[in-house]
């Protein structure tokens, strides 16, 4: 593995997503959301930015869009293939890293990306990559977890825990504060739009919630194996606090999870 910091930070990233598909029946309506938000329509070009299973991709796809998506983890990449098999669907998959798009400028009318370039370590990078790919007048549009809601509070709890990221790493939380993101796209956009969606999320108990997530979402998954190694105490006192952070969220067997919807304009 190379020495490079920031290297390795994205080599522990796509080992720790590629246990997420038994998410992706949950993320399946919001990509749905996402898509309309994002106004597709048939004859568009699309890029789908950390496309995960390909729930958005292929849902953009369904609409008539001509659709590639990108994913840094192979797992979820061969099970976006078996879904847009299934779905009788073509798309362009390809493996590779939101911070060096493989696309010419200019090719996309609109760049997507749901729960997917938040997790790019650098953000300038991630947005001048997304931005550099999008058409003038091309939509970009994402959804990401603001940091006052749970799963933002949850990233940051699990980051409490971790080791800290190399320097020049941003917390993911951040792309879910409206002012941030403001900043991050600055001159380049018009029309900026935020909107608010639901997730929810079924659960028995906090302790099945977390179960499933322990096993699914990279950095809980990295954390647990981590401190179940080395240290189960503060194991233990970590899903204390966990549980106690989603406990306001979990009503009628559902964890609520709201996320930040943006849309904006290339200039």
């Amino acid at each position: 593995m190379s020495d490079d910091p920031i290297a390795k930070f994205k080599a522990a990233q796509r080992e720790g997503w590629a246990y997420f598909a038994p998410l992706e029946a949950l993320t399946t309506p919001s990509a749905g959301r996402l898509v309309r938000f994002a106004g597709i329509h048939a004859g568009q070009r699309v890029l789908d930015v950390g496309c995960g299973t390909g729930v958005a991709a292929i849902t953009a796809a369904r609409a008539g869009a001509k659709v590639s998506g990108i994913d840094l983890t192979p797992q979820l990449l061969q099970r976006a293939q078996e879904n847009s098999n299934l779905a009788e669907i073509e798309i362009d998959w390809r493996e590779g890293d939101a911070e060096a798009l493989p696309f010419g400028d200019g090719e996309f009318d609109v760049v997507l990306s749901q729960f997917g370039h938040m997790f790019a370590p650098r953000p300038e990078i991630a947005i001048g990559q997304l931005l550099r790919v999008l058409k003038p007048a091309g939509t970009i549009a994402f959804a990401t977890w603001p940091p006052e809601l749970l799963i933002g509070k949850s990233f940051i709890l699990v980051g409490s825990y971790m080791p800290p990221p190399p320097p020049g790493v941003s917390p993911p939380a951040q792309w879910g504060d409206p002012n941030i993101v403001r900043e991050r796209l600055g001159n380049s956009v018009s029309e900026i739009v935020f909107d608010m969606g639901r997730m929810e999320f079924p659960a028995l108990s906090l302790p099945h919630y977390r179960a499933v997530v322990e096993r699914t979402a990279g950095p809980m998954l990295k954390l647990v194996e981590m401190l179940s190694a080395s240290n189960p105490a503060r194991l233990a006192q970590f899903r204390r606090e966990y549980d106690a952070l989603i406990a306001p969220y979990f009503q009628d067997n559902v964890v609520r999870q709201d996320y930040l919807l943006t849309r904006a304009k290339k200039r």
